[in-house]
This record gives C-alpha cells, structure tokens and sequence, in this order.
C-alpha cells in the first residue's frame, strides 16, 4: 500500500542498537525466546517458559507477581540485572534487522526497525481491530518501568518489484551468514541479519518512504507506544516504536481466527438461548471434521461451532430481524456482517449477556486448545472461521475497526531475539 503524499508522509523505519541475548550466557537462543506476550495464554504456558531457562524473556514480558506495580518492578529489576551481567548486550552499531522464520512450507522475511509513530488519522499505520484499555494499561506500565520496547509488533506493506528497493536489500542480506540462528520447539528456525550498510538503508528509507502499513498483530502495544509518546516531550527515543514489517506482495502472511472460551456459559445454555434465532445442528468430528463443517458454512454466511460438551454444534442462518436489532447501524455493510461482529454484538451481548471480560471470555489461538479448556471447565468454546485479509485492509483504509482479536495473522515474531532500549 502507498500513501497519497510523498516520501516525507510515509513510513519511516529507522536503525537502532538493538539488544540482544548473549549466547554464551544462556543455555541455548530458543530456551529465552517465547511467542508474544498475548499468546502465551494459560499459567501453565508461562511456567513452561520460565523453566526453560532463568533468563526466559517471559520474565520481562509476564512477570509473575500479585500486583501490577511488583510485575512492573520485578520486570525493571530483571532487565537491569541481565544487563549489568552480561547476558543481554547491545550491539554496537545501529541497524535495521533482516528477520526470517522459516517452516515446512512456510518463509517469511521482514524488517526490524523503530518506526516513526503517526496516529491513525495519519494513514500512515492503519489498524483494524479495537483495544481494551486496560490492557494498554497494563503494557505502558511495563514498558515504563523497563524503559524498552520487549518484543516487536507486526506490521504488513504491499511491496513492488522485489529486485528492487527495501526488498531487493532484504534479500541479499538474508543471502550473508546470519548474527544468529536458533529452531524453537514449534519446529522455526529464525535467523537474523543486521542491516548496517548506508546505501542499503538509504535504499530501505527511500523506498518505505511513500508507503502505508496494516498492523497485523500488536494493536495494543500499537496504542501503548501512541499513549507512551504522549507523555513524553518530543523529541525522545519513545517518538519511535519497535516493529517487524512484512512485505506480502513478497511473502503473504497466515491469518487465523482468534477462538473465544466463555468461562461462566455452559454449552447447553448456550444453545437454549439459541433457539428461534440461529439454526443449529450437531455436526461429526473428530475436530479437524467439524472445523471443515465451520468452513463450508462460513462461505455462505455466519457460522459459529460451538463445543465444550463433547460434541460439535454449528451455528448458522442467523434471524436477520434480530440482526437488525442488535447490530449497530452506523458502520459499513462488510463490518455488520462479519462473524466477530455478529458474536459480540448479537450472541454475547444480545442473546448470552456476557460481559467482555477476562472473567467471562477467554481468548485464545489454538483450535484445540481452546476445546479442552472448555471441556474442563464446563463452559462453551466457540470456534470461528478466519476473515479474509482482504477484508481487514479494505475495513482499515475506511478507518474501521473490527472487533477485537478477529484475526490473527502469522507467523508472529519470536519475542526475545532483539530487544529495543530507551536509554
């Protein structure tokens, strides 16, 4: 995507010292690295990360203990200390950073730099999902307390020739031996490159210079770098933010539903509620079955699988009167009819009265995962079928925001291989 302006109106990604694990100091680069902080969902999760090394970035980005103000201390004390002890350093020149995570099937390469930060009227960084406020909250306070941006949002662009420009350099540097490579335990190997050379981040510049960007996965951090600057007078190292850019023309990113378990909801109340309004039908599995079924229906219309009680239930065929009713009026016709909206708006808010929040709904990534927690605690899993990206971008340049967590695009960055300090 391209901005009206020019070069001066667009993006800019800029080098920076990036912090990095020491290698000799840690037991191996996959055991401190973990997903995004959002991603790592359950305790256990995080029990799991912490016992892989001492030095697991999960203690910054999900310190454990019983206030946000202990989290937000112990998170600055460890940081502190893993600095003064060698085993983070910061690299001695700045660079933007080739990125690359490579599966069976699956590569992709982006950029890892500090990006100017521009609010959303700007159209210069376009989100698409809305933001809780007490999870933005909760992340400024962290990264305030650390002085750091801990892990890197995603963002994506639609490059042009890629012989040419930002990709053309992306593509030599990944053909040098990399700073570092390491393969996690979900079967990625990720390398990284440092870009130093200043013709090719002159060329890097010139070329993002006149283009926009999709946030694909970060939009709370997104807002917490906005609200961040904004307490503090420019110019400061918190007018930029730490971003992984992906350009799609070159390599098309994954998206992925985002699951909802509501933790207080029991599937035959569920399903009761349903009744006169959707059309539901028990549907075969084994999982990987009914999930076909969700598809299949979700070409024609709203489609919901419901589970939780050892069975798959689909939701379909929705009573257009109570649509009507409960979806709002003032957005456009591609926002009123996506599954999210329809969730939130007509079966959490309209027909099952749960509130949106932690205690009710727990969001979550993995299909089956999302089943067994569910089935153990007697709630309702509702599974929802992917949006089409091309939907996202199209509601993002109206400046709509859909619900949020309706997407999730991958692979996301392994949080741990470069860090971005303030000071």
């Amino acid at each position: 995507m391209t901005t009206p302006g020019n070069a001066d109106h667009g993006l800019r990604l800029l080098p920076f010292h990036g912090l990095r694990y020491v290698p000799e100091r840690v037991g191996s680069l996959a055991a401190v690295t973990s997903p995004p902080y959002d991603v790592v969902v359950r305790p256990d999760g995080v029990d799991h990360l912490e016992s892989a090394d001492p030095h697991n970035i999960v203690r910054l980005i999900l310190p454990q203990a019983g206030t946000p103000a202990a989290r937000n201390d112990q998170a600055a004390r460890a940081l502190r200390t893993w600095i003064a002890e060698g085993v983070l350093g910061t690299d001695p020149e700045p660079a933007l950073y080739v990125y690359e995570q490579r599966r069976a099937g699956v590569l992709q390469r982006g950029l890892i730099g500090a990006l100017a930060l521009s609010p959303a009227d700007a159209g210069i960084v376009l989100p698409h999902e809305d933001v809780m406020p007490d999870v933005v909250a909760d992340r400024a306070g962290l990264m305030r307390a650390t002085s750091a941006n801990l892990e890197p949002l995603l963002l994506t662009y639609r490059g042009d020739d890629p012989g040419t420009g930002a990709a053309a350099v992306v593509e030599r540097t990944a053909g040098r031996a990399p700073l570092l490579s390491t393969t996690t335990e979900d079967g990625f190997q990720h390398r990284l490159w440092a870009i130093t050379d200043p013709d090719d981040l002159a060329t890097v510049t010139a070329d993002l210079g006149h283009r926009q960007a999709l946030i694909a996965d970060g939009h709370h951090r997104w807002a917490t770098y906005l609200r961040l600057q904004k307490e503090h007078a420019s110019p400061t190292p918190w007018d930029f933010g730490l971003v992984l850019l992906v350009d799609t023309a070159r390599y098309p990113l994954q998206v992925r539903a985002i699951h909802r378990m509501l933790r207080r909801l029991p599937v035959a109340d569920a399903l009761a509620a349903l009744d006169g309004h959707f059309r539901v039908r028990t549907v075969d599995g084994p999982l990987p079955l009914a999930v076909e079924a969700l598809a299949d229906a979700a070409e024609r219309g709203n489609a919901f699988l419901l589970t939780g009680d050892g069975r798959f239930h689909l939701v379909t065929d929705p009573d257009q009167a109570l649509l009507d009713r409960t979806v709002r009026r003032d957005r456009p016709e591609a926002w009123r009819r996506l599954d999210a909206t329809v969730l939130h708006e007509t079966l959490l808010d309209g027909l099952w009265n749960v509130p949106d929040t932690p205690e009710h709904i727990t969001y979550i990534h993995d299909t089956p995962s999302t089943v067994a927690m569910a089935e153990r605690h007697n709630g309702t899993a509702v599974l929802l079928h992917p949006v089409r990206e091309e939907v996202v971008r199209d509601l993002a340049r109206q400046g709509v925001t859909m619900p949020r967590k309706s997407t999730s695009f991958g692979p996301k960055p392994a949080t741990g291989l470069v860090l971005r300090g303030m000071v």
